[in-house]
């Protein structure tokens, strides 16, 4: 065998390979960046209803085109601890069902004018300044590049037909037997498993059985097996996170193995139905223009078995999803110790494109918006009563030092979403959420200042006066509840704040002249301790300092600059 001939064979698959992933890849960027914000919606609006979560993972995983970049972005989500488990299987399922669309579009039958359509849309992306046509361009663009890299896979494979050597060692993977199948799967597991991309192997699966190098049944196996390889990823991402990451890991891997068992088991009837749905012989060849053969119906035969799959695996599911949850959670039980959610897989490169990236971080920034929250009850708790409570105290300064983790991690996250080509509102968006994360950090600091003074009083034995001490309890309050009203807008994206913020910023602001001038007339006349009135009035500037920030946070979310 010429090995020239072999390099240029090698070669010609795997640049198509190379065209057909970044052609993913586009597609994906694209398709996110004209819909990044009803995808945004779209996964704000997952809840425990369990159609809905189904519906959420199908549609999401339609845009970005992948069901591993699904999976990946859910177990960030559980492990921040801002999406349960049966949340995160509802979006799994859906997603095993969204990822058949890709097969779907390579059944298309337009790979020779592949090259023509990135010729077109290469223009329109790269000298169109209407944003919305551009990136809309990038998407059909990658669609090209995804037909243009099938077919130079094809036509890498076809001589393999011509090879005895390779046709007796593709001979040895025939799915005619339940081992045979069996061992078909295996081998689409373990490729994808390899690539990571199980559109990818889809793609060369239908490009040799397109060419008749594999038949319609060991393709099928094969497509079947490609399921639970595409399950790696997300197992990868779960390492290193909290229990409730892990789950929900192991429950997309459980899904998919037990249907690969059970659909291999009726393995024949299966694709019998396939074929009579179809009306036609998958593996009946047709003559084309340069005399050689084709197969035009296994494509979509492939297609169809992916998606039948998919589905009825899902209807299965969808009713037991509370059984498999409770199954899920004694294989892998709570730690003894209490788990915190928090960061540990905010990567960019694993996201999926910069719509589903600020989605991620965005529930981040609520996150830290949570903390502060938390932490202001627990510094009026130690205002109020004055003794000594170290475990308040250090959850309030452990508390301030996770925010500041937490605002560091979003910082250099976001700076990478910003740093390749993003859609306007996109970059928008992550701007903002630079803004919150670093104005709720400040707080935070603040929140820790205030302690630390309260702390200092009490090491010196001196106490505020009642009169001193219900003042800053009820500047404290007012703080609070103009802080968490503002958060409430962040946390449902409402942009009608400004009215509030500035009238209550306002009278806060009053209130802290009030206190300061009462505070004054006490010291006049003695009746404060010197230090004593150091510290309240140092207290006074930070909550003043908290109320500004809070109101920057309001700013940020009605768009203003």
């Amino acid at each position: 065998m010429n090995a020239e001939f072999l390099i240029k064979l090698f070669f010609t698959v795997l640049g198509g390979l190379g065209i057909f992933l970044l052609g993913m890849k586009h597609m994906s960027e694209g398709m996110q960046a004209v819909a990044g914000a009803r995808l945004r919606k779209w996964i704000g609006s997952v809840t425990d209803n369990r159609l809905m979560a189904v519906t959420v993972g199908v549609l999401v995983t339609c845009v970005v085109q992948s069901s591993s970049i699904t999976t990946v972005m859910v177990v960030g989500f559980v492990n921040a601890g801002l999406m349960n488990l049966m949340q995160a299987i509802g979006v799994i399922l859906g997603a095993n069902i969204g990822t058949t669309i890709t097969g779907w579009i390579l059944a298309i039958k337009i790979g020779k004018y592949g090259l023509y359509i990135i010729g077109v849309f290469a223009l329109i992306f790269l000298f169109s300044r209407r944003e919305r046509l551009r990136f809309t361009g990038m998407a059909i663009m990658g669609i090209g590049m995804i037909f243009f890299g099938l077919e130079l896979m094809s036509e890498g494979f076809k001589p393999l037909r011509g090879m005895p050597e390779f046709v007796e060692w593709f001979h040895a993977f025939q799915a005619d037997t339940y081992w045979g199948v069996m061992k078909c799967a295996f081998v689409g597991c373990l490729l994808t498993a390899v690539i990571q991309s199980s559109s990818a192997t889809l793609g060369i699966t239908m490009g040799l059985a397109g060419t008749g190098v594999i038949h319609f049944e060991t393709a099928a196996a094969l497509v079947l097996g490609e399921n639970i390889g595409t399950t790696i990823t997300a197992f990868l991402a779960s390492l290193g996170t909290g229990t409730n990451a892990r789950r929900a890991a192991y429950a997309h891997i459980t899904f998919n193995v037990i249907g690969v068992l059970w659909i291999t088991a009726l393995f024949p009837y299966y694709l019998d139905l396939i074929r009579a749905i179809l009306h036609t012989n998958p593996d009946a060849s047709v003559l084309g223009a340069d005399g050689l053969a084709t197969y035009p119906h296994v494509v979509p035969a492939i297609a169809l078995v992916h998606t039948g799959f998919n589905v009825t695996n899902t209807l299965l599911f969808l009713p037991l999803m509370g059984v498999m949850s409770r199954v899920i959670t004694r294989l892998v039980p709570d730690k003894e110790t209490k788990e915190t959610p928090h960061l540990t897989y905010l990567d960019f490169h694993l996201v999926g494109g910069p719509a589903l990236a600020v989605v991620q971080s965005r529930k981040e920034v609520v996150v830290m918006a949570d903390v502060v929250e938390t932490m202001f009850s627990g510094l009026r708790e130690m205002i109020e009563l004055p003794g000594v409570n170290e475990p308040v105290e250090r959850k309030l300064f452990q508390r301030e030092e996770r925010l500041d983790i937490i605002q560091k991690e979003v910082t250099i996250f976001l700076s990478q979403v910003v740093a390749g080509q993003v859609a306007h509102d996109i970059a928008e968006e992550a701007q903002k959420q630079l803004r919150l994360a670093d104005e709720y950090e400040s707080i935070s600091d603040y929140i820790a200042g205030v302690l630390k003074k309260s702390i200092k009083l009490r090491k010196k034995d001196l106490l505020f006066s009642e009169e001193g001490r219900a003042e800053i309890l009820n500047l404290h309050d007012h703080v609070a509840g103009y802080v968490n009203r503002i958060t409430l807008a962040v946390r449902t994206d409402s942009k009608d704040i400004m009215a509030f913020a500035h009238s209550e910023g306002i009278r806060i602001h009053s209130l802290m002249k009030l206190y300061r001038k009462q505070h004054l007339d006490r010291l006049a006349r003695e009746q404060v301790n010197p230090l004593a009135s150091l510290v309240f009035t140092d207290m006074l500037n930070d909550y003043r300092r908290i109320k500004d920030h809070a109101l920057n946070i309001a700013e940020s979310q009605s768009g203003e600059r």
